[in-house]
């Protein structure tokens, strides 16, 4: 006997889809936690180099590059993105008619 299975189309947010609280601030925290890891393996540090580059203590570059950003602002960790030497350019813009505001990150 064959079960069937459910599928739900993603809202391309996992946070939004799994009703997480401040689901685009989670999205965003993610973006940049991506961003972090990708210019530390790309500048070829280890964790404790990067550490140092930031500020940081050792296990919270490891936290961060885990995925575990609570306890992190975006406002902290677009400092430390600026601490590994990238720019940040923040656009504000009106959101879509029968939006609400939604936060973005790209690289």
């Amino acid at each position: 006997m064959k079960k069937s299975i459910r599928v739900n189309k993603s809202s391309g947010n996992i946070f939004a889809d799994l009703k997480v609280p401040n689901a685009d601030e989670y999205l965003a925290k993610a973006h940049v936690a991506a961003l972090l890891g990708k210019t530390i393996k790309q500048q070829g540090l280890t964790q404790t180099q990067a550490a140092t580059k930031m500020h940081l203590a050792q296990p919270d570059v490891s936290k961060l590059l885990r995925g575990d950003f609570d306890g992190f602002s975006l406002e902290r960790l677009f400092m430390l993105t600026r601490r590994l030497g990238s720019d940040l350019e923040i656009t504000i813009k009106p959101a879509k008619a029968n939006h609400q505001g939604r936060i973005v990150v790209s690289a």
